[in-house]
């Protein structure tokens, strides 16, 4: 009965000790919560004060936000010392109790119990001895041993037992305490607390919030009547906005403005990262004056990109992406390709660039000098798609319009050319020049000085002078050398003296590319030889068209731009019969303007020294058929002469024939007769001529 009435007791001790646990952790965490609400009730206090010394973006000195602010910390000050004095309550009057109950009290019931069950064990294994004592033999001594140690173990065991089950009876007690007096604490330290805020919180306070409280519901107000606004206006956004969204709009409800001298928005720009590799970054790009500006991301401004004053743009084939251009710095140094996002942006910028780089934007009405400069050149340059409209237009019955006044602009290309009056350009390029953009094949045009040979009509030509079949007619040049290059447009001009011939039409043909949206340009392969200029197909190597080296009376690069190059042909026919004129040609290529000047030149060189061996050859030829007929006269002369002394000889030998016998002159002739016989007729006739 006593070990089945102490595990009651033991298993009533272990659920203490378990349901003790359990409200320790319990009452540890509202200690610590009281902790944290002091320590961050004092932390926003401090915060609160602190809100004078900020300083926000978007907001202004509000000096009534920051006086109902330090009102606040004032308050909240005070309640933090009151929950400062509350956590110190918790802990001497909560946590101290049931502390000490759990540490001290049920860790006295584990040790109680585990030396009760020591003692338990010993006096069972003394008993145990004790029982085997012989009966025959008794052993004084040993019987001694045993009986002390039964004695010992029996009184440690009973003295063991009283004491752990009078801590158990006691822990019946002890358990009541250590739950009641903790919770005794807790509702005091809370009563405390609430009298200590009681007593904060006047009537003046209670004021003070419900003012704060009306202040708040207006500001609600005002806000729900904002959003709702604000709402209003995003729908009408979106309606008004829909067709925006589209990445490339219809240009035909949203035309590009051509008249711009301010833009702004996102490009992608290359960035070579190799010989023949690159990548494109999207960044935000505006016009600062005559400067293009860029902005990152995250960047806190915009970089400089380059100066545009005086510069060059134009539209580029570029890889496989569409809406790409080309801006060239004014001394050609610097270039940047860009790509917009819709053709309508891709229109807008070239034009507002080609109009910033005429330094529009320094006047007082700069969109509306715009319009008016770009009206003057519509209608001062009017474009041609090929040859035959040219040749139309250049006829007298089409010319019936009158020529219209040309407009000199301060952004020209070169600064020689800016510097022309509109009489010295007049003096240039003929008035109401047309201007062709594209390359026509002369397979369905001819130029005048460029007629091909029906067996020349369509053949591949090979540029490095190689061919399995026919002979080239460029096969025996010595020099062959191939530029890539695009061709820009052509035009009639009125001189071929001046370099500035060339300047003058480049400005022209860039400014009506740019004016008319011509941004195509053809690709092909220049070939110089010391014959001829060739342009080649780089797809089908079939010959585009054939400038003869000799009619190429002028060619120059541009002066800061040395990606522009252009050379003037002089033709037989024109405006005029029977009257030559001059065409201009002008290409962009890779940065080879002047290495392709120096080629055309060392091929005119090289023609030139040919000529004039050629020259020196035949005189020299002419000279030996002169001494070669002379020579054939003095021969002829001498044999004469010889022909007269042999007949002199014959004529003496006749007369001392004379004085001889007949007999001697009946032989002579009966062996000439027997000779003539033998020779036969043959012989006669010979005999008869000699």
């Amino acid at each position: 009965q006593t070990r089945s009435l102490l595990g009651v007791f033991e298993e009533d001790a272990a659920a203490i000790s378990n349901y003790i646990n359990q409200l320790f952790q319990a009452m540890h965490r509202i200690y610590d919560a009281q902790n944290e609400l002091s320590a961050a009730t004092h932390l926003t206090s401090k915060l609160l004060k602190e809100y004078e010394k900020q300083r926000f973006p978007l907001g202004g000195d509000d000096e009534v936000m920051t006086s109902t602010l330090q009102q606040f910390a004032k308050v909240i000050d005070e309640l933090s010392s009151c929950h400062a004095v509350l956590s110190t309550q918790l802990a001497d009057a909560m946590m101290f109790p049931i502390t000490q109950f759990k540490e001290r009290d049920l860790k006295e019931i584990l040790t109680l119990k585990e030396v009760f069950q020591i003692a338990s064990n010993d006096h069972d294994a003394a008993i145990t001895r004790y029982s085997r004592l012989s009966k025959r033999r008794e052993n004084e001594k040993i019987k001694a041993e045993v009986t002390e140690d039964v004695y010992t173990s029996r009184k440690k065991q009973h003295q063991t037992m009283m004491h752990y089950f009078c801590a158990l009876n006691t822990l019946q007690y002890k358990k009541k305490i250590s739950l009641l007096e903790p919770l005794l604490g807790y509702m005091q330290a809370q009563i405390s607390f609430f009298k200590m805020g009681s007593e904060n919180l006047t009537e003046q306070l209670e004021e003070f919030l419900t003012n704060i409280g009306t202040s708040v519901q207006n500001v609600r107000r005002e806000m729900d009547c904002e959003v709702e606004n604000m709402q209003q206006t995003i729908e009408d956004l979106e309606v008004a906005s829909d067709p925006l969204y589209l990445p490339d709009p219809d240009p035909t409800k949203f035309p590009a403005h051509r008249n711009l001298t301010r833009k702004a928005g996102y490009l992608n720009a290359r960035n070579k990262t190799g010989l023949v590799s690159s990548s494109w970054e999207r960044q935000f790009y505006f016009t600062q004056g005559g400067n293009l500006m860029s902005q990152a991301r995250g960047d806190v401004a915009g970089g400089l990109v380059m100066d545009i004053d005086n510069c060059s743009v134009m539209a580029v084939d570029c890889e496989d992406r569409r809406y790409c251009f080309q801006i060239t710095s004014f001394d050609g140094k610097k270039s940047s390709i860009l790509q917009a996002e819709s053709k309508k942006d891709y229109e807008e910028w070239i034009c507002t660039i080609n109009n910033i780089s005429k330094q529009i934007y320094l006047s007082e009405n700069p969109e509306e000098i715009a319009a008016r400069v770009n009206q003057s050149a519509l209608e001062a340059v009017t474009p041609s798609p090929s040859f035959q409209q040219r040749h139309e237009s250049m006829r007298p019955a089409v010319q019936s319009r009158p020529p219209a006044a040309r407009t000199s602009s301060t952004g020209s290309l070169g600064s020689d050319s800016a510097a022309l009056s509109a009489l010295s350009l007049d003096s240039l390029v003929a008035p109401d020049t047309p201007i062709q953009f594209d390359i026509i094949s002369p397979v369905s045009e001819d130029l005048p000085g460029q007629a091909k040979s029906s067996g020349q009509s369509g053949r591949r030509t090979n540029p490095f002078g190689e061919s399995g079949g026919s002979k080239p007619e460029t096969e025996d040049s010595i020099l062959h050398q191939l530029f890539i290059v695009r061709f820009l447009g052509s035009m009639e001009v009125k001189s071929d003296e001046s370099p500035d011939v060339v300047y003058e039409t480049m400005r022209q043909i860039l400014a009506a590319r740019a004016i008319h949206n011509v941004f195509r340009m053809t690709e092909s392969h220049l070939l110089v030889t010391c014959d001829c200029l060739k342009l080649i197909d780089p797809q089908t190597q079939v010959t585009r068209l054939r400038f003869p080296l000799p009619n190429v009376v002028l060619y120059a690069t541009h002066q800061e731009n040395k990606r522009l190059f252009g050379f003037v042909l002089r033709t037989s026919g024109g405006r005029v019969e029977s009257h030559q004129t001059s065409i201009c040609y002008i290409f962009e290529s890779n940065n080879e303007g002047e290495k392709i000047c120096d080629s055309v030149g060392l091929a005119k060189q090289i023609a030139f020294h040919a000529e004039l061996d050629r020259k020196a050859s035949e005189k020299q030829k002419e000279i030996d058929r002169v001494k070669e007929k002379q020579q054939k006269e003095l021969n002829k002369q001498k044999q004469i002469e010889k022909d007269l002394e042999e007949q002199s000889r014959l004529i003496a030998a006749s007369s001392r024939s004379n004085q001889s016998s007949a007999e001697g002159q009946f032989v002579v002739l009966s062996s000439s007769q027997s000779e003539d016989s033998d020779l036969g007729e043959d012989g006669k006739k010979k005999r008869e001529s000699e």
